[in-house]
């Protein structure tokens, strides 16, 4: 542990500057990731333990787009609509099989498809590690911001992922779509007696997790690299994010991701080998002090 390197970078705005940007980042990927689970988990009351394998999947996916089409932007799209359809498929074959069920069976399912989408990848792409670079519109000179060092790619990144969240929050909270959605997790038997196809709306949002999810994987590509098996580790920080935000919660989805991130990036210097320690303990002490999380609702 140095403490004191922490508080040395407390002090310079550019280092401030640059681990802000860094935690915002990390925060910005796990946010998508985590609206995805908890949208899920809120409608469907399904932990999605495959999640952090779309994640992956998403990734993958936008690295074979990029190599094939050169376009970055292309790669984004591909990936989020080839994961959402993929979750669309798993959902209605798999899951939608094991609503109401045992946890355990729930739980059961979606480990066995961790393990077969971790094969899947390591035969279609290979089990060595992988990396798309930075696409050529970001291979420019950093940002100079208060003395720290902003990669544009950073901002872009940073945009493009508060963009995708305002849009969720205006689909779900302004539209007739967004009621649909939040009368069928609050009572679907109501929601189906009116005649709403409640089997539709659980698919919809099954796809629309995966989505979220296969985004994030593919705008993390230019700087994660890939490997079989990287989406247990953002999977273990997702479900931290939604306990911590509240599960269900779209906004505490966000004020954990950036919580999250921010005490990863400076955990990183005043604490490096009990960064993630840190982040248990926070995620503790938010239980002790409401355990329905920050954005949640106690019952």
């Amino acid at each position: 542990m140095d403490p004191a390197a922490l508080a040395e970078c407390l002090k310079t705005t550019s280092c401030v500057v640059t681990q802000v940007t860094s935690g915002l980042i990390i925060g910005m990927l796990l946010f998508l990731v985590a609206a995805g689970l908890t949208l899920i988990f809120g409608v469907l009351k399904v932990v999605n333990f495959t999640h952090g394998s779309f994640y992956m999947l998403g990734a993958y996916l936008a690295l074979s787009v990029y190599k094939i089409s050169g376009s970055f932007t292309l790669a984004v799209v591909c990936a989020g609509a080839g994961v959402a359809l993929f979750g669309l498929v798993f959902e209605r074959l798999f899951m939608s099989r094991v609503y109401g069920s045992n946890v355990l069976m729930q739980l059961l399912v979606c480990y066995a498809f961790i393990l077969i989408l971790d094969d899947a990848v390591k035969l279609i792409w290979g089990a060595e590690f992988r990396s798309m670079g930075m696409p050529a519109a970001f291979q420019r000179p950093p940002i100079l911001l208060a003395g720290g060092v902003v990669p544009a790619f950073y901002l872009f990144l940073i945009a493009i992922a508060l963009a995708i969240g305002a849009i969720l929050w205006l689909v779900i909270t302004r539209t007739r779509i967004g009621k649909i959605v939040r009368a069928a997790a609050h009572n679907p038997t109501m929601t189906s007696a009116l005649g709403i196809n409640t089997g539709l709306i659980y698919a919809a949002v099954f796809a629309a997790g995966g989505l979220l999810a296969g985004l994030a994987g593919a705008l993390a590509a230019p700087v994660r690299s890939m490997a079989p098996g990287m989406g247990v580790s953002i999977l273990i920080e997702s479900f931290i994010v939604t306990v911590i935000g509240g599960m269900g919660s779209i906004g505490g989805a966000l004020a954990g991701s950036l919580l999250i991130g921010l005490i990863r990036s400076f955990g990183s210097i005043g604490f490096p080998l009990f960064t993630e320690g840190i982040m248990f303990l926070f995620m503790a002490m938010v239980l002790v002090i409401k355990p329905s999380g920050l954005f949640g609702k106690d019952v």
